[in-house]
């Protein structure tokens, strides 16, 4: 898979890499994470758009996290809502990972994109934890744009001669921190709006 879209042209390298990542982000085994640092190393390159393929990647992310949220949120949770032999060991199970979701969803949402196996579960597991769904979007938007950014950047340092290399990582460092702070800043600013509302 990842062939194809090394040797695939530039205006099919894009649709290949959305697929890639939209599938992976949903649940589907395929390389959407090497995918991105392939593109990013093709457009260290000059062969690809660095900004598109952040773009295509944060925007595949979104998407396919999305689409695994509503897998989880319904079909999954119908799974573990069924009665049986086992419905309250998945009952309790349930409750516990509702109550890590409303106190620390936001966290493995953004922070899951880094971590694969994570990363396919963490839309699913908010969705079968019944994470409100205004909440999952933007901390699974600012975590596929960072995890877009870093890692396509991480595949163009790759692509680029090591004197072009330390520029990128330096900039990419300075996105990260910039990202970081304003992570903090919104979580402290949503933190304030529970406690006063």
């Amino acid at each position: 898979m990842l062939a194809a879209l090394i040797n695939a042209p530039a205006g099919i390298g894009y649709p290949l890499l959305f697929c890639f990542v939209a599938a992976e982000s949903a649940g589907a085994l395929v390389p959407g994470e090497t995918s991105l640092i392939g593109a990013g190393a093709l457009a260290g390159q000059g062969l690809l758009s660095l900004p598109l393929v952040i773009a295509v990647a944060a925007g595949a992310a979104i998407f396919g996290d999305n689409v695994g949220y509503l897998i989880g949120r319904s079909g999954l949770r119908r799974l573990l809502d069924r009665p049986g032999r086992w419905a309250p060991n998945r009952g309790r199970l349930v409750e516990r990972g509702e109550v890590f979701f409303a106190r620390r969803g936001w966290a493995a949402v953004f922070f899951g994109r880094w971590l694969p196996g994570l990363r396919v579960a963490a839309s699913w597991l908010a969705g079968v934890n019944r994470m409100p769904w205004p909440g999952f979007l933007l901390w699974n938007a600012l975590g596929g744009i960072a995890w877009a950014a870093t890692v396509g950047g991480l595949g163009y340092a790759l692509g680029r001669s090591v004197s072009g290399t330390l520029g990128v990582i330096g900039f990419g460092a300075l996105g990260v921190a910039l990202l970081v702070y304003l992570v903090i800043r919104i979580r402290r600013g949503h933190l304030q709006s529970r406690g006063t509302g």
